[in-house]
């Protein structure tokens, strides 16, 4: 056990009281700049905490700005140079217990401008900032304390005080010796023998610099940030990572990398030759099988000139580096040695959370490229035009990317593979919402994956029985399925009390279905880790090269409800789900014989009257003259018009 995992546990005093999460120590926030002081919320406490903020201009080529605690607001340092620490007005002005303050300069808020911030806070087994004053003299090493409380598994140096390089220690970078080496952050260059970091490795309380003028010269001003490797301090019982320093040989196909969580930042630098460094993050996007937004520490250039290259997919338990991508020096040269550094996704469950938090609705007029400000950042987007007849229903998922132009778009009526589509909306240049592309009246759902609520998985196909990992953390009791790269495929769903040969399409009316093995030999569908597929079978698998992605949706108390009713006579039925202050979203099908997918919601109104309803199968209009669902304090009430039978449900709080 490190030691910041036994003084968690011995303050916390049981699981999960007292829990970390990745939530509470790392943010990747996107903002506009505007040019107006402001106040920057990620709910990160850097007062209180202490830690780093890292921000790029994304829209135009710029510096990178680091600005941390130890040293100050306002003074920053550039990763691309080897300039060193100036104050400069009106930059970073303050570091807040919910995030950072800016002003009104343009280094990191300059108006029209797009920007991206990553913030680390200081935390035993996760991240440390050290400050100290250099004493070196020729052939003497020094030893500095740091409280990061793990062994680290990334050590980044500059001198502030005069220009030098970023000298960086990386476990990954020898496989017996990697304290004999260096890289330089502000460089292309591939490993180097050296003695920066004294030949000696660090220790979980200590790290070692030689004398050299980038790590220890005498009266000259250091900061060292420090990153952990693998301690398993984080998460409801104390007993996950968040963070992870490793290598991998590139094989130049397709290869795997196992981290143990689905990361959301990865740093990659090929070592053992000169390349850039490759930054990328989940909320700019880490696509699957697309495009991937690169920023280099090493460089100022910026999203949109890195050209058109698909670095890596995200997985529920690690990443998947693509074969074709050697773009700036990649990160899938066949033979080379690569260094990373990933950071789990958020991990917070859903109980930690309002429902508010977690799913949002918006129904009305929109202008072209309105923001939809949610409060959180969503990871799947359900729109639908509400005015205009046989329009399309759709899904956009964060992970298959989605921007302006060009989003990768599912239709819920129909069985198209995913398409490129412009004029709907997409995950912009803004965290915390979604943007509506074109001026329509349109009915949208904002969802956020959060364990035991929802989640998101894509996976590639197979011609034998697979176990697909997932990050519900429980048993998922609804599984909404699509092939994307297949347009005769249906949408596929299962639902607890189903066999793993029984299923509905979700683009149709038709009930339960039967085919042998759909989902898997095994008849436990779905664990708490993994869902099954059974391997060749159209829609669910398909073969090796299909893709397919799958929603996961699961009960948690006052915030959602995954069930199942019977309707022997039509006659009112109260429908409870232990919610306080009733239904949101309904989501409702009969299962034994024919029947739409029916959906209500409160933004269009769930009242003791008329109130309209979308089919989610249907391109049709919605229908506003029926009364089919009344409001209910636990839940939701269905009339006398809905039909007998067995039904399945999904309903957010």
């Amino acid at each position: 056990m490190s030691v910041g995992r036994f003084l968690q546990q011995a303050a916390a005093g049981n699981a999960g009281v007292g829990a970390t999460y990745v939530d509470d120590v790392f943010s990747t926030y996107l903002y506009d700049g505007n040019a107006t002081a402001r106040n920057i919320v990620n709910d990160i406490d850097l007062s209180g905490k202490g830690g780093l903020v890292w921000t790029k201009e994304r829209s135009d080529s710029a510096n990178h700005y680091l600005y941390d605690t130890e040293r100050g607001a306002l003074n920053r340092l550039f990763s691309n140079t080897t300039n060193s620490a100036s104050d400069i007005a009106n930059s970073l002005t303050a570091f807040n217990n919910d995030g950072f303050s800016l002003g009104t300069g343009g280094s990191s808020n300059a108006n029209g401008e797009e920007y991206v911030s990553w913030t680390f806070r200081k935390q035993r087994g996760f991240f440390d900032v050290v400050t100290y004053t250099g004493n070196g003299s020729s052939g003497v090493t020094r030893t500095l304390s740091h409280n990061l409380g793990s062994v680290p598994g990334m050590i980044i140096v500059k001198n502030t005080t005069q220009t030098s390089n970023w000298a960086v220690y990386h476990r990954g970078v020898d496989s017996s010796s990697p304290e004999n080496y260096n890289l330089y952050l502000d460089a292309t260059n591939g490993r180097a023998i050296s003695d920066l970091f004294g030949s000696t490795a660090p220790t979980a309380t200590e790290f070692t610099v030689g004398w050299d003028s980038d790590v220890n010269a005498n009266g000259q001003g250091y900061v060292a940030y420090l990153f952990a490797h693998d301690a398993q301090d984080f998460g409801t019982d104390s007993d996950e990572s968040i963070i992870k320093c490793g290598s991998y040989t590139a094989t130049g196909s397709a290869q795997d990398i196992d981290l143990g969580f689905e990361p959301q930042w990865i740093l990659i630098k090929r070592a053992s030759a000169s390349a850039s460094w490759i930054l990328l993050d989940s909320m700019r996007g880490i696509v699957a099988d697309g495009i991937d937004p690169d920023l280099h520490p090493d460089d100022t250039t910026y999203d949109s000139q890195q050209g058109a290259v698909n670095f890596a997919q995200l997985n529920a338990d690690g990443i998947k580096i693509d074969p074709g991508s050697n773009g700036y020096g990649g990160v899938n040269a066949n033979g080379s040695t690569y260094i990373y550094v990933a950071i789990r996704r958020p991990h917070k469950p859903a109980s930690e959370f309002a429902a508010t938090d977690l799913f949002s609705a918006r129904y009305g007029s929109n202008s072209a490229n309105e923001f939809f400000n949610t409060g959180f950042d969503g990871d799947l987007i359900f729109s639908r035009d509400t005015v205009t007849a046989t329009q399309n229903n759709f899904f956009g998922a964060r992970l298959t990317g989605q921007k302006q132009g060009s989003q990768n778009l599912i239709w819920s009526n129909n069985t198209t593979a995913e398409t490129a589509t412009s004029g709907r909306g997409y995950f912009g240049s803004k965290s915390r919402g979604y943007y509506y592309e074109d001026a329509r009246t349109s009915l949208s759902y904002l969802f956020r994956r959060a364990p035991g609520f929802f989640d998101v998985v894509t996976y590639t196909g197979s011609v034998s029985a697979q176990e697909i990992p997932h990050n519900l953390g429980v048993a998922p009791e609804l599984i909404i399925q699509k092939c994307r790269t297949q347009g005769s495929y249906p949408w596929n769903s299962w639902y607890t009390g189903l066999t793993n040969s029984q299923y509905i399409n979700f683009n149709a009316s038709s009930g339960v279905q039967t085919s042998s093995n759909l989902w898997g030999t095994n008849a436990t569908v779905a664990t708490d880790s993994v869902f099954r597929t059974g391997g060749g079978n159209t829609g669910v698998d398909g073969s090796t090269s299909d893709t397919h992605i799958a929603y996961l949706f699961a009960s948690v108390d006052g915030i959602s409800k995954v069930g199942t009713f019977n309707r022997p006579s039509q006659v009112a039925q109260d429908i409870d789900c232990g919610f306080e202050n009733g239904a949101r979203f309904v989501l409702i099908k009969r299962t034994n014989t024919t029947g739409n997918w029916v959906l209500w919601d409160s933004v269009r109104g769930i009242v003791a009257g008329n109130e309209p309803y979308l089919l989610t199968n249907s391109n049709a209009a919605q229908v506003t003259n029926q009364d089919y669902i009344d409001p209910l304090s636990s839940g939701f009430t269905l009339t006398s018009g809905i039909a007998t039978g067995d039904w399945v449900f999904l309903a957010i709080a």
